[in-house]
């Protein structure tokens, strides 16, 4: 294959739930809900991390990124599901589609790094809170969000680019809702074993390494917790590391659940998607992004606290 696009596709097709239109009012109703709660939950994460001194400590720098690039992931794909269900057409430009994969390859491996970074705060506050405020200086823990997006970027664009310069000279429907990028492989008509390598190599990198090094993290963290005598100490100790614990458990929790699952087969013998397929894929892509503010707000004082002190000083400016 050469260097250069030999593309005769110009546009994709995303079917999405195009053959239950009955769901598709509701599936309207729920994302646009669910997309303005995501809006609206990251954002203020965003602003009382920024705007409170008091949470102006790594765990909540931390917070404020994972809130952004969540925002910025659902933004990437939620707006172009939302008008396919306004418009009759539901298609996306070639290069469209490949900004989209881009902005949710970038995203999902930025996550999976940050979500390491987090457990290692937590594992330094809990195993050595004495020495917490040295080690997780600001000189340390701002390359650490960095070094994720890099890697998440880096990581996105070698993908990406390699699938754009597949050739596609035949069929240009997409069976999901966003160009996903096993779907779109699918279309191309040509060799993909490259891209097959590049990505397992990208899953072992961004899935498996940070997987291993937050478990690893865990096991130090409740170690430390049961040789805590008292029975207060232990559930103050857990407390400080539950929600992102929870966050971890239902991002990679439904990572595994997604592709672990075995694939229905149509008559011929090939790989069928089933609406439940879609389900699970808009649950990882909109339901995880909506549930980390609610679940950090709710499980954290510190949160409730700041959010409390900024509407109380936005009735004072009233």
């Amino acid at each position: 294959m050469g260097r250069t696009n030999q593309s005769s596709v110009t546009e994709f097709v995303l079917l999405g739930l195009s053959d239950y239109p009955e769901l598709e009012a509701i599936y309207f109703v729920l994302v646009l809900c669910m997309y303005l709660v995501i809006l609206l939950g990251n954002g203020v994460i965003i602003i009382v991390s920024v705007c409170d001194t008091h949470l102006h400590t790594p765990m909540y720098f931390f917070l404020s990124n994972l809130s952004f690039l969540d925002i910025c992931y659902t933004s990437s794909s939620i707006p172009l599901f939302l008008s396919s269900f306004l418009m009759s057409k539901k298609t996306i430009s070639f290069s469209g589609c490949g900004v989209q994969m881009f902005l949710s390859f970038a995203m999902g491996a930025t996550e999976c790094v940050l979500l390491s970074m987090m457990a290692f705060d937590r594992y330094v506050a809990i195993c050595n809170p004495l020495r917490y405020s040295i080690i997780m200086s600001k000189t340390l823990y701002v390359p650490m969000a960095a070094g994720s997006w890099i890697a998440g970027v880096v990581n996105s664009v070698l993908q990406t680019s390699l699938a754009m310069r597949l050739p596609f000279c035949g069929d240009n429907v997409i069976n999901h809702f966003t160009c996903e990028i096993l779907a779109v492989l699918k279309l191309a008509c040509a060799d993909i074993s490259m891209n097959v390598i590049s990505m397992v190599v990208a899953n072992i990198i961004f899935l498996v390494v940070p997987v291993l090094f937050i478990f690893v993290s865990y096991v130090f963290i409740l170690s430390t917790i049961l040789r805590i005598p008292s029975a207060e100490g232990k559930l103050k100790a857990f407390s400080t590391c539950s929600a992102h614990l929870t966050v971890v458990i239902i991002f990679y929790g439904t990572i595994l659940f997604m592709y672990a699952k075995p694939k229905a087969k149509d008559s011929s013998g090939a790989d069928k998607v089933q609406v439940t397929d879609k389900i699970i894929s808009l649950f990882y892509g909109v339901v995880t992004p909506m549930l980390n503010p609610l679940i950090y707000s709710l499980r954290n004082k510190d949160v409730k606290e700041a959010v409390k002190n900024s509407l109380i000083f936005l009735r004072k400016i009233n």
